[in-house]
């Protein structure tokens, strides 16, 4: 994980990706690197970029492959010349900070079709990081995951920790049931819950903060502080033993 995300300014945009309902798009920046970049004046707002980071950097700290995330500085007039006035709209509400996922050129999507060849301690580690961060969106119909240089690669993690666009603090959440996992792309290739807890468990606990520390204040409204610590808290009572979502997600694979 690395100490901060690196900050890079977009120079070019490229072409709107019209795949997911956030309307991201292809940038370049100027460091010469392209970027998927995911606006925060999308439907989701900012707390989608927090999930984001979140999610992503708690999961590079377990070894899971995921693409670099950097921080792109976006000038609202850079879209000008895209002729869809949706898109001119977009960047013009997501001028400031946004997110950039580095683009993996050739990636191919994961197929559902491909579940059995997948290794099933990788399988496991998958399913035990997506219950931890209650991600709801690594399903059959939409796995999040590409396939590159011969590695399956974790992407989109907006939807994780879905229950911070609620009224109340994330925290108290935290033990609440996650029924979603049932519908998880890889659970039925996993092994053993129990195992990939026992590899996971205490990397995780170590790299909370440390995640939580990568998201911008200025995704996290008028007290970051306290926000933060929200978000942190409910990772730290998700991994207190028991941790009820292993057995939930066990049963689950049964």
């Amino acid at each position: 994980m690395p100490d901060a995300l690196r900050r890079v300014t977009a120079t070019r945009y490229v072409t709107p990706l019209r795949e997911g309902g956030s309307l991201p798009g292809l940038v370049e920046a100027d460091d010469d690197g392209l970027y998927v970049v995911k606006f925060r004046g999308a439907g989701q707002g900012p707390a989608a970029l927090v999930a984001e980071v979140l999610a992503g950097e708690l999961a590079r700290a377990l070894d899971l492959p995921v693409p670099e995330l950097v921080l792109v500085e976006l000038d609202p007039d850079l879209s000008r010349a895209e002729p869809d006035v949706e898109i001119q709209e977009l960047a013009a509400a997501s001028a400031g900070t946004n997110l950039g996922v580095d683009f993996l050129p050739g990636a191919v999507p994961f197929t559902p079709a491909a579940v059995q060849s997948v290794d099933p301690a990788f399988a496991a580690d998958v399913v035990w990081f997506d219950a931890l961060v209650t991600n709801v969106d690594r399903t059959p119909r939409n796995p999040n995951l590409l396939v590159w240089h011969g590695r399956t690669w974790l992407i989109d993690h907006g939807a994780a920790l879905y229950r911070q666009h609620g009224d109340a603090p994330l925290a108290n959440s935290a033990r609440a049931d996650f029924a979603h996992i049932a519908d998880h792309v890889l659970l039925a290739a996993a092994g053993p819950l129990a195992a990939a807890d026992a590899r996971l468990a205490e990397r995780a606990h170590e790299a909370v903060t440390r995640a939580a520390g990568l998201v911008p204040d200025t995704w996290l409204g008028d007290d970051a502080a306290t926000r933060r610590e929200d978000l942190a808290a409910f990772l730290r009572a998700r991994l207190q033993a028991p941790r009820t979502f292993v057995e939930e997600a066990e049963r689950a694979r049964a």
